[in-house]
């Protein structure tokens, strides 16, 4: 019971990495503002978290800064203080040349990915400095470490979320307020949902994460307990990192051919 007593946002809380944060937390005793654009599939999640009625939900697009300073006086009204702030929200790009890229794309991805974990960041971390701790763990990707793993428009975005997550922690850290990022490989998510289906309908599934070290591809649980030790006092000297959750994958070249 970690997070026992303790307020904690979690954004891109309907599906994948984030749904698994939720659960994570509240089964270790978290209160959450639970935060996503779907409301359908928020509904959906809340109801099946432990202690449904602590928990409140919170729709909104997170590029908009009025309406995230709105959510985090919300949550602050509804349960006095913020602890974690869990920046997951994300969207991918398609993949592509440089020269075949749409800025419309590359605005809307940086909206998402980039301004709206820094918005949460602003206005939660304000209210954590305030209260003189906290702890924000930013959902980044191998993409922003290695090219290769996204579109570039994501992978750019991701590369930025770390960096934030740099800056961030020497922001805060006077503070006593920890920033960290956890950087997933290939999960089965919604987002990724199309290269898992195209793998299934050709019979490949078994080729997907083959050429990380641990030979599979995760599941977003795995990320969840990463982020959930990092936003915890387990973590307590632990800021400005970033995490590779991804089997190794970052850990060597990954040439082809050089497996076995």
């Amino acid at each position: 019971m970690r997070f026992e007593g303790r307020t904690c946002i979690v954004t891109g809380a309907a599906s994948g990495i984030g749904r698994a944060t939720a659960l994570q937390l509240a089964q270790e005793g978290a209160r959450l503002a639970l935060v996503d654009r779907n409301a359908t599939e928020l509904a959906s999640v809340a109801a099946t978290l432990p202690r449904p009625d602590e928990h409140t939900a919170h729709v909104l697009d997170i590029g908009d800064e009025e309406m995230v300073r709105s959510c985090v006086a919300d949550v602050l009204a509804a349960h006095g203080h913020i602890d974690v702030l869990c920046n997951n929200a994300g969207i991918a790009s398609t993949k592509g040349a440089a020269v075949e890229q749409d800025l419309s794309e590359w605005i809307r991805v940086m909206e998402v990915n980039v301004f709206g974990a820094m918005l949460f960041m602003k206005h939660a971390g304000a209210a954590m400095i305030t209260a003189g701790r906290g702890a924000i763990v930013n959902t980044a990707s191998v993409a922003g470490i290695r090219a290769g793993a996204g579109g570039n428009a994501y992978s750019a975005s991701k590369a930025a979320v770390i960096n934030m997550t740099q800056t961030g922690a020497c922001d805060f850290g006077a503070f006593g307020i920890r920033v960290n990022a956890v950087c997933p490989g290939l999960i089965e998510t919604g987002m990724t949902k199309p290269i898992f289906d195209k793998a299934r309908e050709l019979g490949k599934e078994d080729r997907l994460g083959a050429r990380c070290e641990l030979r599979r591809y995760g599941h977003p649980e795995e990320v969840a307990r990463v982020i959930a030790f990092l936003a915890s006092d387990d973590a307590s000297y632990v800021t400005g990192q970033a995490i590779p959750v991804d089997g190794g994958n970052t850990a060597s070249l990954n040439l082809p051919g050089m497996k076995v």
